[in-house]
């Protein structure tokens, strides 16, 4: 046989396509031996990440068959470690290739079977980091976010600059505290709110060091403009944006990132400008131009939607005369409703539209969406919160049964905003006492929280305590100045104490 790997690989190719993956595999091992003959320096990178892949497609095959589409069976999996340990302890090299075959095991949705021959690779290989790079994706995919860290930073910890760790674990902590908000006016240097403090600074400082070493990426950018939004940084952010837009112009997920900070900016400043404009024409440029291999269409017409549905509930609660809000509403209502045909079973899309009909006060078509949502979803305690909201809008007596359950599934970070809420239902039915309770929790658990001042100021009122009343509305504002039904209940508190 020649000595030309191009030669083996195409042989590999032609026995694999027969479906002869031992065969494959031979040819595939004999192609890769020749391109590392040099391990100082291997002379066709490209030719060798095509074996190995083509080689770890060809060990499933062998093993699986043509159904790659399931997890695999117990006896499968351990057919295959025991190829593992003995290929990559007769040659640590062969390490690459149970990589990648993790890797694709993961990209076509076998979580677990890459988990089992990922975890295997890092203690059979241990100084092949990349696997346990990509042990910690699996696991982050597997919502496993403590296992997932645990990854990433024993790898940091061999090796501080490894760009894949760096990227990935600053992912992991804007997904776990990202979604952490305190609300208007909350405390964020208590309980948890310390910890999400510290999580985003170290994302930031992780995707700073990623981007000093590649400062090419755009994707880098992008995430590293995440963190810095999060941190409520928006200048910052805005910057990371346009640096990622220059590098790559045409970077799909760079330009979808832009738009959506744009939307961010319009709704934080409640003005229906070019930016909102703009955003939507960028959304729709994503869903016609992107590449449906790389772009989810679910995803952009949520973008798409988030645009439309800004434009309608700025215009509509400022009275903008240039907005037909007819039209505006149309196309919100349209492009919501098409995120949710893209993917019927993602509860996020339901729960969108469900949003979007409390803020147009159609309360009970609000309450079916949301229903629809907890159907895919039932677990998701934000889905839950935002049907007791619905349904205490619509005056429906359950609603106070929807809020406990909100409770049950929700994290300590989310408790504040729904005791609240359930204060609000309680002082509405005029029974103070629970309301003042519910609400000095929400405020226990999140100090400042301006939503539980201005309410517990309303309890005060309707118990005739008019000083208790005010200094809730004074710690509402100085919480959130922006709170207008806190401002007016100040005036009136103070107007009704001078009479008295």
């Amino acid at each position: 046989m020649p000595k030309n790997a191009h030669a083996h690989f195409m042989l590999g190719l032609m026995y694999q396509r027969l479906g002869q993956a031992q065969k494959a595999i031979a040819s595939y091992e004999k192609s890769t031996e020749i391109l590392l003959q040099d391990e100082e320096e291997v002379r066709r990178p490209d030719l060798l990440s095509s074996v190995r892949i083509h080689h770890a497609q060809c060990i499933l095959q062998a093993s699986m068959g043509d159904s790659f589409d399931e997890e695999l069976e117990t006896s499968e999996v351990d057919e295959i470690l025991v190829k593992l340990k003995s290929s990559v302890e007769s040659d640590h090299r062969q390490a690459a290739v149970w990589n990648i075959l993790g890797l694709v095991l993961l990209r076509g949705g076998q979580i677990q079977s890459a988990i089992s021959i990922l975890s295997s690779l890092t203690a059979v290989a241990p100084d092949y980091l990349d696997s346990l790079a990509n042990l910690g994706v699996a696991y982050i995919q597997s919502r496993d976010l403590e296992l997932s860290a645990k990854c990433f930073q024993e790898l940091l910890l061999k090796d501080q600059n490894h760009p894949a760790a760096l990227v990935n674990y600053a992912a992991l902590l804007l997904c776990k505290y990202g979604s952490l908000s305190a609300g208007a006016g909350g405390n964020v240097s208590a309980g948890p709110y310390l910890h999400q403090k510290e999580a985003l600074a170290v994302a930031k400082e992780c995707l700073l060091a990623a981007v000093k070493a590649d400062p090419k990426a755009a994707s880098v950018w992008v995430n590293l403009a995440n963190a810095y939004y999060m941190a409520g940084e928006h200048r910052n952010s805005k910057k990371c944006l346009e640096q990622a837009a220059k590098l790559e112009p045409n970077h799909m997920p760079a330009r979808y990132a832009i738009a959506v900070h744009r939307i961010r900016d319009a709704v934080r400043s409640q003005c229906s400008d070019d930016q909102l404009l703009w955003a939507a024409n960028e959304m729709a440029t994503v869903l016609k131009e992107g590449d449906p291999s790389a772009v989810d269409a679910s995803i952009a017409w949520a973008g798409l939607a988030m645009a439309h549905r800004a434009q309608h509930e700025i215009a509509a609660a400022y009275d903008t005369e240039h907005i037909n809000l007819n039209d505006a509403e149309e196309r919100a209502i349209y492009t919501l409703k098409q995120a949710i045909q893209e993917d019927p079973d993602d509860a996020v899309q339901w729960h969108q539209l469900g949003l979007y009909n409390i803020c147009m006060t159609r309360f009970s078509r609000s309450v079916n969406f949301l229903k629809a949502a907890l159907a895919r979803s039932p677990d998701c305690s934000y889905a839950w919160s935002n049907l007791g909201i619905a349904l205490q809008l619509s005056d429906d007596p359950s609603s106070e049964t929807v809020y406990k359950r909100a409770m049950v599934l929700s994290s300590t970070q989310q408790l504040h905003a729904i005791f609240s809420n359930l204060g609000i239902l309680y002082r509405q039915h005029r029974n103070y006492e629970f309301a003042r309770k519910m609400l000095l929790r929400s405020l226990e658990l999140c100090p400042g929280y301006a939503p539980a001042n201005n309410n517990l100021g309303l309890v005060f009122v309707a118990e005739g305590r008019w000083e208790d009343a005010r200094s809730c509305f004074e710690k509402a504002l100085q919480s959130d100045p922006l709170l207008d039904a806190a401002k007016s209940n100040l005036l009136k508190v103070l107007a009704m104490s001078k009479k008295q």
